[in-house]
């Protein structure tokens, strides 16, 4: 029989009776979907809805980049719906972004690159952030400066020593990612780069590292010696 709500399913296989019962780390992330989304429509359950919109994402990392015009492309996400999916990633990508403020990025950057992946590491634009950091490493403030296709005219070390300086930090991490995922740094990155070590020496602030981030991947100027 093809069964089209969730009432039609096995009480013990319902995502809600599931999470109650078993515990909800132990739902998979459709059914975790199907839980946001709460009810179907005509024609499609929540799990179904929930399914298309894994399929159409390619998984949950996916899912995290739609924007609500792609989200309300799916049959049965309508904007609140749309919205609500959204504001669950947002709140995830702000706890990730607490936890991060809290550890030494120099001595746990691991945890930085995922978190970094997740910010900007799958933007389809080159993002370019300024991270500030305190004498410990500890990110006390980090900015969007740009956006768009980076060029060395448009970055400008007053900008990132400006915020630095407002922020009493003693230290400087930049960081853009590179949409095509090749993290090769270009000619105008390592003018941005120079011109940035330059400009922190003289105020008395470090540039600790110009990363180039993907989603998964990252490069860093100062392992490849560029920052000597």
């Amino acid at each position: 029989m093809y069964i089209t709500t969730v009432r039609e399913m096995p009480c013990e296989e319902r995502p809600r009776e599931k999470a109650l019962h078993q515990g909800i780390e132990h739902c998979s992330n459709k059914e975790i979907l199907a839980l946001i989304l709460r009810s179907g429509v005509p024609g499609a359950s929540s799990l179904m809805i929930a399914d298309q919109l894994l399929q159409r994402s390619q998984g949950v990392r996916g899912l995290s980049r739609l924007t609500l015009k792609e989200l309300m492309q799916i049959k049965g996400i309508s904007q609140v719906r749309g919205l609500e999916i959204l504001a669950c990633f947002e709140l995830a990508r702000r706890i990730s972004e607490e936890q991060t403020r809290e550890i030494d990025v120099v001595a746990n950057p691991d945890a930085l690159m995922a978190w970094l992946g997740r910010e900007i590491g799958g933007k389809q634009q080159e993002h370019f952030l300024a991270i500030y950091l305190d004498a410990k490493n500890h990110i006390l403030e980090h900015r969007l400066l740009f956006k768009g296709t980076l060029d060395a005219s448009i970055v400008h070390p007053r900008e990132v020593f400006k915020e630095a300086l407002l922020a009493s930090a003693c230290r400087v991490l930049v960081v853009h990612n590179h949409p095509s995922q090749d993290l090769t740094p270009s000619l105008a990155d390592r003018i941005i780069t120079q011109r940035l070590k330059e400009t922190g020496e003289l105020i008395g602030i470090e540039l600790l590292d110009h990363l180039i981030v993907g989603t998964t991947q990252y490069f860093s100027f100062r392992a490849h010696g560029l920052l000597d």
